[in-house]
């Protein structure tokens, strides 16, 4: 092994850091920091069968917010931002804690500031078929049946594994 190389990195499996808090799950059921955005679903207030994709790109505080058909979210307007992306990033923080949601969006925010008033940023288009991809195939893998036998495409999957170290 490379003395550069942590033991983690020489592994498929990596430990899963377990949420700051509890989450929300009805109202966010899928939240993660990936392609230089915060980004998830988020349920809608009013539609049972309703979702929301929702984004902030980092450094540019770019904003997005649409239905799972596409369809642009109601609340979003030029610079002011939804409820569904306020709900995003609480869960984000309830999820990685405030220090790395703030890190990984590279903004400032002081003790008892609430992140989303800290970027100022503006309505601009995010890929949500990709991210609502990624929320429908986490959730196909709730439905498989329960075995201890290893998943082939889940070899790159976080595992919480004690064997890993």
């Amino acid at each position: 092994m490379n003395a550069d190389t942590a033991a983690w990195e020489q592994h498929s499996a990596a430990r899963v850091v377990p949420p700051v808090e509890p989450r929300k799950l009805a109202k966010v059921p899928f939240v993660e920091l990936a392609d230089g955005r915060l980004q998830g679903v988020v349920s809608s207030g009013s539609d049972a069968a309703r979702v929301y994709v929702s984004s902030i790109t980092a450094s540019t505080y770019g904003f997005s917010c649409s239905t799972n058909n596409n369809r642009p979210c109601g609340g979003l307007s030029g610079y002011y931002t939804c409820k569904h992306l306020q709900a995003l990033a609480d869960e984000a923080v309830r999820q990685y804690g405030l220090d790395r949601v703030a890190r990984y969006l590279r903004v400032e925010v002081g003790e008892g500031e609430n992140l989303i008033d800290r970027m100022k940023g503006r309505r601009e288009p995010a890929p949500a078929a990709v991210v609502f991809s990624r929320f429908l195939r986490h959730l196909a893998y709730l439905e498989l049946p329960e075995t201890v036998e290893p998943l082939p495409e889940m070899h790159w999957f976080p595992s919480s594994s004690a064997g890993v170290r």
